[in-house]
């Protein structure tokens, strides 16, 4: 199998072939946009960018790593975000509970949401691990995969990740 075959022989991606990867990941992208900045309209305008990227950039995908690709192009283009001045004013301490489903009642709601207030306030490496481990469910191959770091590295800021979150929610509770 060609390595190419992602993109036509113009250089270009080809209609159908565009179609298909974005029928087939543009929910993946826009969840994990989503999750990582907290903002739907923000996150459907990464979600637009990455698949203008794909179009644009023609890059050579091997078959199999086209959702690989467009995660950590919607990871870098969120990490862009969250580091703008205007996103840490307007974002930090924003509300997330409109990422919980169906509260069951008001301490799980309350439980729930502590968590993904702490889990924002991760250090991005972190929260990117935390995100696509627990909520994408990805595997420690397929997020090493995806950041293009040795799995011993996702294994390690998963601990490690674990452990702050578990001291900034024991803090939050002796309040």
């Amino acid at each position: 199998m060609d390595e190419r075959e992602t993109v036509g022989a113009s250089g270009r991606l080809d209609d159908a072939r565009f179609e298909e990867l974005y029928s087939r990941y543009a929910d993946d992208v826009l969840r994990v946009s989503y999750f990582y900045l907290g903002n739907r309209e923000q996150a459907e305008d990464v979600t637009q960018d990455v698949f203008v990227r794909l179009l644009t950039a023609a890059p050579i995908l091997k078959p199999g790593s086209e959702k690989s690709w467009l995660l950590k192009v919607a990871l870098n283009r969120c990490r862009d975000l969250w580091r703008s001045a205007w996103a840490r004013r307007v974002l930090v301490g924003s509300p997330t509970l409109e990422l919980i489903p169906d509260p069951d009642d008001v301490e799980d709601s309350l439980e729930k949401r502590e968590l993904l207030q702490a889990v924002h306030r991760l250090p991005a490496s972190f929260r990117e691990i935390i995100l696509m481990y627990y909520y994408q469910e990805f595997s420690i191959a397929e997020i090493a995969d995806i950041l293009e770091v040795p799995e011993g590295t996702v294994s390690s800021r998963l601990s490690r990740a674990r452990k702050k979150l578990e001291e900034m929610l024991k803090g939050s509770a002796s309040l």
